[in-house]
């Protein structure tokens, strides 16, 4: 039974009352979390030689990750795969998978491959809404006692799904004839986004996340701050949206209040579990842990709704953005890249040595001259950008409102870019609307990776920018 610890005032889990004041946040006992003995296995198949045109070694199993509260355990299950002739030395993790899919042999397709074949392990876990793994009474009773005790180790997605993440590593290196201790990346979306890039903040076992549509950084919507919410209301009245203006997932702002939490409570629960759980919040200490990072938080995406605040507060942290993408979102820009392979270059790059690096990010300028805006890009000397490509939209709505998702790019606001060779710089000049009183763009800059006999087009892009051309 895993340990945890709760520090602050009184421990929610030993109150007589779920209105007692939130405590503050260490969700994390690190040391119940790496504890071996207490993985209580239940193996499903043993390991064994899985033929086929790859062969691997393969073991699956569930795991018991610890307690959300006394008396209800959360178990899940774990798959682990390993080359068939020797011992894996660090594997990539995920959590994207069903219960059922992980009881049967994995499926090794050409990413995969190409790690197993570099002696890198695959550790294939469940990060999934609890419905879909059969566990629907355990959610509702978790979201229940949630929104009336603030407590996050009460929350799935705060405790349980990041975790079950880190117990999963913990499960692999027991195996200790199959794996070795290396490199653990991890990649996703959406909640198998932001689950890795939450539990990356805890365990230095953990070494990269690539990320998708999922949250990055501390806005202000996100820390209940009263003056960014009335600021959106004034520009947008009164709205419900499932995600938008929510935390790290699901807004649970509305719900909380309904069951007798204040604003107040939301706003100390927001810097008590900040720390917990933002990169932003963590980036320094991840730079120096030499973490590897990437992210597709997507242009029209309602979990990632904060470009215009993350690109101006956090302009180094490593992003793409495929114009027009973000969940749910089936017709995207007719100029945004047909042929990016991040994720798999990125997980090459961070695992062989013999991989070139990719882009990071680079600098903007901008400069408003009559009726245009001049741009320009500058990437650190020698990075071995390509090419050069920029999208625009004016008067676009706030961060964290209905308009920002609905209204998309158009067609027409895009251009390429051109190289000044002398000053080092990807220029571009977009015509200003006389209309436009802001006008938000960002770039994006293509570099290919080889690896083995492939070819990867990987894609950066600069930070998003909004320029206020009228008050």
């Amino acid at each position: 039974m895993l340990k945890y610890v709760l520090v602050g005032l009184v421990l929610f889990l030993g109150s007589n009352s779920v209105m007692a004041e939130s405590p503050r946040s260490e969700l994390f006992d690190m040391d119940a979390i790496r504890d071996a003995s207490t993985l209580d296995v239940k193996v499903i198949q043993d390991w064994h030689l899985v033929e086929g045109r790859f062969p691997t070694r393969q073991k699956q199993m569930t795991i018991l990750v610890g307690e959300m509260w006394p008396g209800q355990p959360y178990r899940v299950a774990v798959s682990l795969v390993v080359p068939a002739d020797g011992k894996a030395n660090g594997f990539l993790l995920t959590g994207g998978n069903t219960p059922e899919r992980l009881q049967e042999d994995a499926k090794i397709f050409a990413l995969e491959q190409l790690l197993l074949s570099g002696g890198v392990g695959l550790v294939q876990t469940v990060v999934q809404e609890p419905r879909a793994m059969g566990l629907r009474e355990l959610g509702t009773k978790s979201n229940d006692r949630f929104y009336r005790s603030l407590n996050a180790h009460d929350k799935v997605q705060y405790w349980a799904w990041p975790a079950t993440m880190m117990r999963a590593i913990t499960a692999a290196y027991s195996e200790k004839d199959h794996f070795g201790v290396g490199k653990v990346a991890m990649s996703g979306g959406s909640k198998n986004g932001a689950t890795p890039s939450m539990a990356i903040i805890h365990d230095d076992r953990m070494t990269a996340v690539h990320a998708s549509v999922s949250p990055i950084w501390d806005s202000p919507l996100r820390m209940c701050d009263t003056k960014a919410w009335e600021e959106l209301k004034a520009e947008h009245g009164e709205f419900r949206h499932p995600f938008l203006g929510g935390h790290y997932g699901p807004i649970y702002n509305h719900l909380a209040l309904e069951a007798g939490r204040s604003w107040e409570d939301l706003q100390k629960l927001a810097r008590q579990i900040s720390d917990d759980v933002f990169i932003t919040r963590n980036i320094e200490s991840l730079r120096e842990r030499e973490v590897d990072m990437l992210f597709h938080p997507g242009t029209h995406d309602f979990v990632a709704y904060d470009l215009s605040w993350g690109g101006e507060h956090h302009p180094t942290i490593p992003i793409y953005l495929r114009a027009n993408s973000g969940h749910g979102k089936k017709s995207q820009h007719p100029a945004a890249e047909n042929d990016q392979r991040n994720r798999d270059a990125f997980l090459l790059e961070h695992f062989f040595a013999d991989v070139e690096p990719l882009l990071t990010s680079p600098t903007v300028k901008h400069q408003v001259e009559g009726d245009s805006l001049n741009i320009s890009v500058r990437f650190a000397p020698d990075s071995g950008e390509e090419s050069g490509r920029i999208w625009w939209i004016n008067n676009r709505a706030l961060d964290g409102s209905p308009d920002y998702l609905k209204v998309d790019i158009p067609e027409e606001n895009w251009a390429e870019m051109q190289y000044d060779q002398k000053q080092g710089v990807w220029q571009v000049t977009v015509p200003l609307d006389p209309e436009a009183t802001r006008i938000d763009f960002f770039t994006n800059h293509r570099k290919k990776i080889r690896y083995q006999d492939q070819e990867y087009s990987t894609y950066l892009s600069s930070p998003y920018t909004r320029v206020v051309l009228k008050k």
